[in-house]
């Protein structure tokens, strides 16, 4: 009998949530649909394959036919379905009893639609900490995929990686697979024939080897230059399925599961905190990174053993690294306290629904391309966290029979987790989170009724990835596009426009709202226009715009008592220090310096915020005074207030528009979202995005002179490098004149208008767009 060896294919198939339905109905065409066909001519081929949520609501909704045919593949033990998290969550970032809940409903719906409960589940990104095997093996699973780098951090050497191996955590023990590294590189991306002689290589007379090949689905046929490599001329899958078949004696093909039903794992082992390589290389600062990328390619090109040791960063970082992935988990996890705090029902079950797609993991991270930066996606993100706030929020106070429409909750509590306060305001339609100690800045502004998360908007930064950018414009700025053979999308290095590098620009600051400027006297007469603010070419004399502001009222009003709170705000984790209010404002000061020519100047800030309106139409007033506390009269500097909206405005979208007008009875002129414009002094100044239904109204008193340009960054993406529209910036300033011991006061007063509340739509809308929509 020849030596023998098995082989076990695991692909998982996701789609984010958010993401466009024309997405996903090309994907479908180019990688879903072409292996299901694949595997029905070829039946001796076994595999795992693993869908995730978003993919089968869409599947249900637009080829409902795929799902019989997955079926029917199932009946005939070709096919074995992997769980996990339902939207794709990282598990280790949610909640306990969020992780179960997202593994159970997958494992119930998996038996719902084909007919049997998984056995293993796919680990979102294979992020990995040592509790994994307990919230698996806690919702019915017994083994899951992990990769290489993996198995390296625990000890388990090069040639032993063709096994399984058992692990477990308090009690529970879960079975590990590691994908082995040749096989990653050679499939599909290798020639067939390579991929044979290294099966046959690895083969070993007593054949207790497999060989686990776990990874995207959509690296057949989606990513760049592989579907002619794959499905067209080149027949990569079909091939391989014929060679597989062609060698059945010695070679055979297994799912996960068939094997441990044969097989035992090799030992046991305990994994530490870990991802694939390439995860932990992007969770580093962006120098780091690179530092590490040139170490571990040079160590792997020279074969030196310390290759293996070589670790980057944890998953985690991500949320040190953007203060707006921070921002997003400490939102969910506040969420996800409100919605435990339910009494089961219909409500809970909807508030559920929108948490779990809130923790769908694609804007929680970012590395190549993709995650956070994506703006449609993180939008859709954000906007079912906003749904079950509001859920949860409406259902509490129904119950308590509490929270009237003029009712704001102001909550002092350290929500982001840095060890300093915040101050979150919480409106029937609207909340606000302000950053007391980031210049009392706003970091979010939420809509409750059309879901939309105003202040999204992210900071320009550095990425590693910029440094191949501008090397590679330097070198010419010939596109790479991998020759004539297929290339992972970690290789290809493409551009969709000339001039990228030139336009790299880093924010000096996180992107909040009405954060406070003084700027130069120099530079007020006419100061700085649309392209020096969005440059940052403009000089700072305060110390306002990300120093500490102190919370002055309500707080310094007597304070909080225990009794000012329902029993369920402590429940929920909530915190002590909490008042309610009617629409009275908060009041933030910071006693502050202005620089000037013979020293600094003692100058104050203080920050009203008040919010008003109705379900449909909330409104926030803002008004900042400058007080002089110099002892001598202040003049010819300017303040600035600056503010970032999100109106999903990106590639010239039609429905997200600036509106302004040159005076009295003028016809209003509309402007992209997306593009620069400014008045010289204006009392009023819209914007919005007729699609999403939000309108919003600016009143300026006194006038002020309106600059807006649009935040973008530059990030990679499987098309190549790009511009990415992140938002707008919008700066309002004014001249100030302030004699000794005066004040003077501006004041910015936002009235929004919703024409739809998305709360009372019987069924919901789903946030995957339709295909036919593309």
């Amino acid at each position: 009998m020849p030596p023998r060896i098995a082989l076990a294919l695991v692909l998982h198939n996701h789609q984010p949530v958010g993401n466009f339905g024309w997405v996903f109905e090309e994907v479908y065409r180019r990688a879903y649909e072409p292996m299901v066909g694949a595997l029905e001519r070829h039946p001796a081929v076994r595999v795992g394959l693993h869908y995730t949520g978003p993919l089968l609501t869409w599947f249900r909704a637009e080829h409902a036919e795929l799902i019989d045919r997955i079926r029917a593949l199932v009946d005939r033990r070709q096919v074995e379905l992997l769980g996990g998290g339902y939207y794709e969550p990282i598990l280790a970032s949610l909640p306990e009893a969020d992780r179960h809940g997202q593994l159970v409903r997958m494992a119930a719906e998996m038996e719902a639609l084909f007919g049997r409960r998984p056995r293993g589940a796919w680990l979102a990104e294979r992020v990995w900490e040592p509790s994994v095997p307990y919230d698996l093996a806690g919702a019915g699973y017994e083994w899951t995929v992990l990769d290489d780098n993996h198995l390296r951090a625990a000890s388990v050497k090069e040639d032993a990686m063709w096994g399984a191996y058992t692990t477990d955590d308090q009690g529970r023990r879960l079975t590990i697979f590691g994908t082995e590294q040749g096989l990653r590189y050679r499939i599909p991306f290798g020639g067939v024939e390579d991929l044979i002689g290294y099966l046959r290589e690895h083969a070993t007379e007593r054949g207790e080897r497999v060989g686990m090949m776990g990874d995207d689905g959509e690296k057949f046929g989606s990513w760049p230059g592989t579907f002619e490599h794959c499905w067209g001329e080149g027949r990569w899958v079909d091939r391989c399925f014929e060679a597989l078949d062609a060698n059945g004696d010695w070679l055979r093909t297994v799912t996960p599961s068939e094997w441990l039903d044969r097989d035992q794992p090799i030992r046991r082992i305990y994994v530490p905190t870990s991802s694939y390589v390439e995860m932990t290389e992007w969770a580093l600062p962006a120098d780091e990174s690179n530092l590490f990328h040139e170490l571990l390619a040079r160590a792997r090109e020279e074969r030196r053993p310390e290759a293996r040791f070589l670790r980057g960063g944890m998953w985690r970082d991500f949320q040190a690294r953007y203060r707006e992935v921070n921002d997003l988990h400490k939102q969910m996890l506040r969420v996800s306290a409100k919605v435990a705090a339910m009494p089961d029902g219909e409500a809970k079950q909807r508030a559920l629904d929108h948490l779990y797609q809130g923790q769908s993991n694609d804007c929680y991270w970012h590395g190549l391309f993709g995650g956070i930066y994506i703006v449609h996606m993180r939008m859709a993100t954000l906007g079912h966290l906003i749904a079950a706030e509001d859920i949860a929020d409406t259902e509490r106070h129904a119950r308590d029979g509490g929270g009237g429409d003029d009712c704001v909750v102001v909550r002092v509590e350290d929500f982001d987790l840095d060890g300093l306060p915040d101050l979150l305001l919480e409106a029937p339609d609207q909340t606000v989170l302000i950053d007391l100690d980031e210049g009392g800045g706003i970091s979010s502004w939420d809509l409750r009724a059309s879901r939309v998360a105003l202040a999204s908007v992210m900071r320009r930064r550095r990425e590693a990835y910029h440094e191949k950018l501008v090397r590679h414009e330097r070198e010419g700025g010939e596109d790479d596009g991998g020759g004539d053979a297929p290339r992972t999308i970690h290789e290809i290095v493409k551009v969709k426009e000339p001039g990228l590098a030139d336009r790299l620009q880093y924010d000096r600051h996180e992107r909040r709202g009405g954060l406070v400027h003084l700027l130069a006297p120099e530079e007020a007469m006419p100061g700085p226009d649309a392209s020096d603010l969005a440059a940052g070419r403009y000089r700072e004399l305060g110390d306002f715009v990300d120093s500490p502001f102190e919370l002055v009222e309500p707080i310094s009003r007597g304070g909080v008592s225990d009794e000012a709170l329902d029993p369920v705000d402590h429940a929920v984790g909530l915190g002590p220090a909490a008042v309610r209010l009617g629409r009275g404002p908060v009041v933030l000061r910071r006693h502050g310096g202005l620089e000037g020519p013979h020293g600094e100047r003692a100058v104050s800030v203080t920050k009203r915020i008040a919010l008003g309106g109705h379900r449909l139409d909330p409104s926030l007033s803002f008004e900042a005074t400058v007080e002089n506390r110099s002892g001598e009269d202040l003049a010819g500097f300017e303040l600035g207030l600056e503010w970032s909206f999100n109106m999903m405005g990106g590639g010239g979208n039609p429905a997200a528009y600036y509106e302004r007008t040159s005076g009295d009875g003028d016809v209003p002129l509309r402007t992209r979202h997306d593009a620069s414009g400014e008045l010289a002094e204006t009392g009023h100044v819209a914007f919005g995005n007729t699609d999403a239904g939000v309108r919003i109204e600016v009143e300026l008193e006194p006038s002020a002179r309106c600059t807006w340009f649009p935040v973008e960054t530059v990030s990679n993406s499987e098309d190549g490098f790009e511009r990415a529209y992140q938002g707008s910036a919008l700066w309002f300033r004014w001249r100030v004149e302030v004699l000794r011991a005066d004040a003077q006061t501006f004041t910015v007063r936002f009235r929004t208008r919703q024409d739809r509340d998305l709360s009372l739509a019987r069924a919901e809308p789903d946030r995957i767009t339709p295909a036919r929509d593309h």
